[in-house]
């Protein structure tokens, strides 16, 4: 299958256009979800371009591998905002939009002359969302934010050094970007269709902090759930220092003997089924409250046998497990290859590519791949002609500086 082949399926959100500020991964990863869902993201970059299009490794300058991903089904305008004449296109644009999505502060973006009041006056349907660090109403208002820094101040990074024994560390992904930023997605939605039963807009603040605030205090709240505290904060089994792929005879299997019957089954398979009367064993409240014994015992069983002895009996046994996957090893796996969730096509550009399905199915409302990730200003042109500007105005734009037309 070519890029431009791909099926042009409209997808559930066809006829939601989005104007979309924002760069880098939090922003962008929330509009390539929508995108997949048939949204028309119009992506207005700088004549430099977004920041990402720099991070290798890359075929050509200005497509790299994390841009391609994140901005498939997206069309690239460049507007130099702190231009009149690109700032009013940009504003031009913004009324045929349903909202538009930014990753700086609103004191930035009212510098450049985008405030919501400045856009509402154009399109007051419009949702003005707002994704960026901290919340406008606390005192972090303004600081700078990047996954790094969120993961640590949220938690993260001591929890990984509570669970393990070893230093603090960053989960080795762009995690609270991603998980952020399908509240991104999910608010942007959900403001449309408010907008769109009452005539309305709205302005929308999705904050990175407060938003992994929400995720890690969900799982780790613990006691401090009550007041007074019913003990400390944690979820004790997430933080058992066992909690970790088991190392077998000749690998690591990952294993989660859970329920009961889970774990009357693995007794039977180990040649003890005495051991579920065992008071550490005899219920989910006894195994939660001694839980690193319980992880600690299940991992001194396991490293007794290889990993595909291991992995065939407690198959048979109804028990849940699976295999350790490096990322190599989750490109060949069997079951994306068979549900076609690894993607190869062919970039106009970049050439022969994987990248990854649009998640889940709709039947109705088929998802597609029907744009690949677009050079620098690929569609200025496309898109200022559909807001009215003529070849003249673009021509004369475009030796300015002022806007890219990427075809050329």
């Amino acid at each position: 299958m070519t890029a431009q082949s791909a099926s042009a399926a409209p997808g559930p959100l066809a006829g939601v256009r989005i104007l979309d500020l924002s760069s880098v991964v939090m922003g962008p990863y929330a509009t390539q979800v929508l995108g997949d869902l048939g949204a028309d993201v119009i992506k207005v970059e700088p004549p430099t371009g977004d920041n990402l299009r720099a991070v290798g490794p890359m075929r050509n300058p200005g497509m790299g591998h994390l841009y391609l991903h994140l901005n498939r089904n997206k069309r690239s305008v460049v507007l130099d905002l702190k231009t009149p004449e690109g700032l009013d296109a940009c504003l031009k644009l913004a009324e045929s939009c349903d909202a538009l999505l930014y990753n700086i502060r609103p004191q930035a973006m009212a510098r450049l002359g985008l405030s919501y009041e400045a856009v509402a006056a154009r399109n007051p349907r419009i949702v003005y969302l707002g994704a960026y660090g901290f919340g406008e109403a606390g005192p972090y208002a303004g600081r700078p934010a990047y996954d790094d820094l969120i993961q640590g101040q949220t938690g993260i990074a001591a929890l990984s050094a509570q669970q393990s024994g070893e230093l603090p560390r960053y989960a080795p992904l762009t995690l609270a970007d991603r998980a952020v930023g399908l509240h991104v997605g999910i608010a942007l939605v959900s403001s449309v269709l408010h907008a769109r039963a009452t005539g309305r807009g709205q302005q929308v603040e999705i904050p990175m902090f407060e938003g992994m605030a929400h995720l890690v205090l969900g799982d780790h709240l613990g006691g401090a759930t009550f007041e007074p505290p019913l003990g400390p904060t944690g979820y004790a089994r997430l933080l058992a220092p066992h909690r970790r792929p088991y190392a077998t005879a000749d690998g690591y299997i990952c294993l989660l003997i859970y329920n009961d019957k889970h774990w009357r089954n693995f007794f039977a398979l180990i040649g003890k089924p005495e051991l579920s009367e065992d008071p550490r064993f005899c219920s989910h409240g006894a195994r939660a409250a001694h839980i690193s014994e319980v992880y600690a015992y299940v991992a001194e069983v396991i490293a007794t046998r290889p990993s595909q002895d291991w992995l065939e009996d407690l198959a048979r046994a109804d028990i849940p497990a699976s295999q350790l996957y490096t990322v190599d090893g989750l490109l060949e796996d069997e079951h994306l290859a068979a549900t076609g969730f690894i993607r190869r096509l062919d970039h106009p550009s970049e050439g022969p590519i994987r990248t990854t399905a649009p998640l889940g199915r709709y039947e109705g409302t088929p998802t597609a791949l029907s744009r690949p990730a677009p050079r620098l200003g690929q569609h200025s042109r496309e898109v200022l002609e559909e807001a009215g500007y003529d070849d003249e105005w673009i021509n004369a734009m475009a030796a300015r500086g002022i806007t890219k037309d990427g075809n050329d």
